[in-house]
């Protein structure tokens, strides 16, 4: 009796161990997005890298002045293209055009 009590003892230590054991992490998906905007200066550059980086989901945050457009990679769970818009919107950042790059 002893002998099977300690075999069903056992069984569970394994079972327990078995479903304790750390799973693997699901590849995170990362959109990109290239938003063509009115910046054109430093300040415009420094206000949306000041604000930008921040938001949930922002893997990184590029900001080209000569050619206008910023880079915005991010986890698309966490975030989305609308409220980016909207971001730089409310720091009188003006988006004229987006494309979604894979």
């Amino acid at each position: 009796m002893k002998k099977i009590i300690a075999l069903f003892g056992m069984l569970a230590m394994v079972a327990g161990v078995a479903t304790a054991a750390p799973k693997e992490k699901a590849e995170k998906k990362v959109t990109t997005v290239v938003f063509t905007t009115d910046i054109d200066c430093h300040h415009c550059a420094q206000k949306v890298m000041n604000t930008i980086p921040y938001d949930k989901g922002i893997k990184d945050v590029q900001v080209d002045v000569p050619t206008k457009t910023v880079t915005v990679k991010f986890d698309p769970a966490k975030n989305s293209i609308e409220s980016l818009t909207k971001a730089l919107t409310e720091i009188k950042v003006k988006v004229t055009n987006q494309q979604v790059k894979e």
